[in-house]
């Protein structure tokens, strides 16, 4: 947006500094335990501190950013304790989303999600492991589309959003992504299978797979 169309308070700025913050920590471009401070990032955003601040007290809600008592806000830091339980609590709810999808689902989605494992396939076989993580954080965001629960949706989005660094961190362990590949496989042949059981048999497989790596 144009700096001249961007208002710098109000309701438009925080939302825009929301965005923007909330961006740069999913793709990495801030680190965990990063100081975030008002001034610096006002500046950097055009927007007033007052717009900031609301940014990162929403930020804070969604688990994201974590504010210390006279020592302003940083990124936070989310241990391996607490990336297994989230993950035990995702197997639950991306299992039922697998298992509406599987029933949801039409043929020309379902479609999507066999090409989806095909790029996945071929990202492994020309060992391009950033790339089979996106294609990967695609799949899962496309089976819980398909799902239609919505509830399940939004609980996800603010449980995932925690898990970037170790995401990233899984995505580059070797061999990671040629292990993963065939769970990944199982879920979109379940789902294409219309067998919701099967689906989040293979969901929680994956993910109790995933537990196991983040513990090692």
């Amino acid at each position: 947006m144009p700096k001249q169309a961007r208002p710098s308070t109000g309701e438009q700025a925080k939302q825009h500094a929301l965005a923007q913050l909330r961006q740069a920590i999913l793709h990495g471009e801030m680190a965990p335990a990063q100081r975030l401070v008002e001034n610096e990032l006002a500046e950097q955003f055009d927007v007033t501190r007052a717009s900031i601040r609301a940014a990162l007290i929403d930020l804070e809600s969604q688990g994201l950013v974590e504010r210390i008592r006279n020592r302003g806000s940083r990124v936070r830091v989310v241990t391996v304790e607490e990336a297994v339980a989230i993950t035990e609590c995702r197997m639950v709810l991306e299992g039922l989303c697998a298992a509406k999808a599987a029933v949801a689902a039409s043929d020309e989605q379902l479609m999507e999600l066999t090409d989806l494992g095909t790029a996945m396939s071929k990202a492994v076989a020309d060992g391009e492991p950033m790339t089979y993580s996106e294609l990967n954080q695609e799949l899962h965001a496309r089976i819980r589309e398909f799902s239609g629960q919505h509830t399940a949706v939004a609980l996800l989005e603010r449980l995932n959003a925690q898990l970037v660094r170790h995401r990233f961190q899984l995505a580059l362990r070797p061999g990671r992504p040629q292990h993963s590949l065939n769970e990944h496989l199982a879920m979109i042949e379940a789902i294409r299978a219309r067998d919701p059981q099967a689906a989040e048999a293979a969901v929680r497989a994956h993910l109790t797979s995933v537990i196991d790596a983040l513990r090692d």
